[in-house]
């Protein structure tokens, strides 16, 4: 597809095995494999979606949780417009890790780059639940995260909310100026934009 107006660049980070790459791959391909192993380093996957009437190219990165990979995925938060901060609702260290995370994103990606809470494995037992809708959301309002969900990878639950929800932020900054195209801010033009540019600077409308 080459009519999208932009591409965005997101980054998913949280510890190990709270469901990162099947939330990646429960959006991307509309599946949930449960044997799926340990992320090593990075992994990658797009999809197109539409916000506000345009075309919008998603570039995911999916980083590993592991302490081991830590330097590497660093790299990574550099020029994201995007960062979902993933835990299990079912282990609460997942969660308490939030916070480092959090720093990580703020010291190493741009100052404007969206964030959002995401407590994955909703469709467990409540039972299992260590970590209540209620603290998650006092938590993002502590820290100034904006947008909070629960999903499940497993049942499709809100994954493509988190998704959306984060491109439709990230579009409202665009349109209102705080995010220009660059690749330190994680967003670049695509065609249509490209050649809509054009045609303005060729007709003088441009600035």
């Amino acid at each position: 597809m080459s009519n999208y107006s932009y591409i965005i660049k997101y980054i998913i980070v949280g510890d190990s095995g709270v469901g990162k790459s099947c939330l990646l791959l429960q959006f991307t391909d509309k599946r949930f494999y449960a044997g799926r192993e340990l992320t090593i380093g990075v992994e990658f996957g797009t999809r197109f979606i539409t916000v506000d009437g345009k075309q919008i190219k998603l570039q995911i990165w999916d980083t590993a949780g592991q302490e081991s990979f830590r330097s590497i995925t660093q790299s990574y938060y550099r020029g994201a417009a995007g960062a979902l901060l993933v835990y299990d609702i079912s282990r609460r260290e997942s969660f308490e890790h939030i916070s480092t995370w959090l720093a990580d994103v703020q010291r190493h990606a741009n100052p404007q780059t969206t964030v959002v809470l995401v407590g994955n494995k909703s469709d467990l037992e409540e039972s299992q639940r260590q970590v209540s809708t209620e603290e998650a959301e006092r938590f993002a309002k502590e820290n100034g995260i904006s947008l909070f969900l629960e999903t499940s990878a497993k049942s499709s639950s809100n994954v493509e909310e988190v998704f959306v929800k984060t491109a439709e932020d990230v579009y409202e900054k665009i349109k209102a100026g705080v995010f220009t195209s660059n690749e330190t801010s994680g967003i670049r033009l695509g065609p249509v934009q490209n050649s809509s540019l054009s045609e303005e600077t060729q007709n003088g409308t441009c600035c």
